[in-house]
């Protein structure tokens, strides 16, 4: 048995955020594998279901994000689960847009939600990070996470919430390598197409 957490902050003027995209990748890995229903439990929301044949239960912390390890903690210990059965699915700023990184432990990179599960749980939970990228400004930073992601985000966004959702099997089976290299695969970016030899124009 497995842990699935998204991390995000509860209720609809927070839903489009680039801090919830943790919770946008949950829902999907929801929906794509037909859990269960989400219903309240561990101050969250909880879905049980299967992903390539091993039970799942997907998480929702719904205490907001600085204090999401009190719904982690809870969750864990009932189920009896270790650091290594809970992967937790984050918006990162040190990564660009788009990109996709999974690690365990480490720091929590002034990330409030995972300071929240270090302190109440532990480090040694696999991780997945999904690149947000950053404002620039270290003290936008606050501001740019509680954003909306703006309409351009979406050429990006949603290829790789479909992606990071496709490969789910292979958090599964603890490929996170697997994991990474299937989903810059889904999102890489058509080749252009060479012009054939004589095709280069009129020649002028």
């Amino acid at each position: 048995m497995l842990l699935f957490v998204g991390l995000g902050n509860p209720g609809p003027s927070y839903a489009w955020n680039r801090h919830n995209v943790g919770f946008m990748a949950l829902d999907g890995m929801v929906q794509r594998y037909r859990f269960a229903a989400y219903r309240a439990r561990f101050h969250g929301l909880l879905a049980d279901g299967r992903i390539d044949g091993e039970r799942v239960i997907a998480l929702k912390p719904t205490t907001y994000m600085n204090r999401s390890g009190i719904a982690v903690s809870q969750a864990a210990q009932f189920y009896k689960l270790a650091g290594a059965d809970v992967v937790v699915i984050h918006d990162e700023i040190d990564l660009a847009p788009g990109k996709v990184r999974v690690k365990t432990g480490g720091s929590s990179a002034g990330h409030n939600g995972l300071k929240s599960i270090d302190g109440h749980f532990g480090k040694d939970y696999r991780r997945v990070r999904i690149g947000i990228g950053h404002p620039g400004d270290p003290r936008r930073v606050d501001s740019y996470v509680l954003q909306d992601f703006a309409k351009d985000d979406l050429a990006w966004l949603d290829p790789v919430l479909d992606a990071v959702v496709d490969s789910a099997p292979y958090l599964v089976r603890g490929d996170d390598a697997g994991f990474m290299n299937r989903v810059a695969m889904l999102t890489r970016p058509p080749a252009r197409e060479r012009p054939a030899r004589g095709d280069g124009g009129d020649g002028v």
